[in-house]
């Protein structure tokens, strides 16, 4: 059984985490979860548990066939957490979250496109929206992984969002940034169509995006002058 000494840091910072996604408005009361990467696996917010009541000793390991290692459940969605960490060795956090404005396009079964550049920072020229499943399934996994192929967010239809990044400050990053577009999105529905970027400027922003944040290197210095 896994101890609570286990990777106490990351079991903290986990929590720390979970209780931001509720005080952000990406969550509420029991709903969403959140894991992050460890050696052999991953931890993960357990099942039905209030995160204002959660401590250390209640986060639980997983191992990489799916073991849970802990004395509470891990959280129903365990399958797509873990499946996307095996698919993709460069995530190391995944956030799951019932986001009002997300949510409420994904109950419309839509995606987000290309209507603002900043789609970009989720990987690809649009925010793709998952096939509905029934929570906690298999099925539901493979929807999120095809979803997610080239990109770090998708929606989940009749459901709500899945974020995936390199740690876990990134992944709660990410999930604000993709709520506010959401939020974006639906109000420029309400007056009409949106215009969109096309592919052609999607990919320059893409392109541009690979340095977006990064420390500036000797070799763009010399470019830049």
């Amino acid at each position: 059984m896994a101890r609570e000494a286990d990777h106490l840091p990351l079991r903290r910072a986990l929590i720390e985490t979970a209780r931001r996604m509720n005080t952000l408005g990406l969550n509420q009361g029991t709903a969403g979860n959140l894991s992050v990467r460890v050696p052999g696996g991953l931890l993960i917010t357990p099942s039905g548990l209030p995160y204002d009541e959660t401590r250390p000793g209640d986060i639980v390991a997983l191992d990489d066939d799916g073991t849970p290692r802990g004395r509470l459940a891990p959280s129903s969605e365990w399958h797509f957490h873990l499946g996307i960490m095996k698919a993709r060795p460069e995530i190391n956090a995944v956030l799951h979250a019932h986001s009002m404005f997300a949510t409420t396009l994904a109950c419309l079964r839509r995606g987000i496109p290309a209507f603002h550049y900043m789609i970009a920072g989720a990987g690809g020229a649009d925010i793709r929206c998952a096939p509905y499943a029934t929570f906690g399934t298999e099925a539901l996994s493979r929807h999120v992984l095809t979803a997610l192929k080239g990109r770090k967010a998708c929606l989940l239809a009749n459901h709500g969002l899945v974020v995936a990044g390199t740690s876990l400050k990134d992944a709660l990053r990410l999930a604000v940034e993709v709520e506010t577009l959401a939020a974006m999105y639906w109000r420029a529905l309400q007056m009409g169509k949106p215009a969109l970027l096309s592919k052609a400027e999607m990919a320059r922003v893409l392109k541009k995006f690979e340095s977006y944040g990064k420390p500036i290197t000797a070799t763009r210095r010399a470019r830049a002058r």
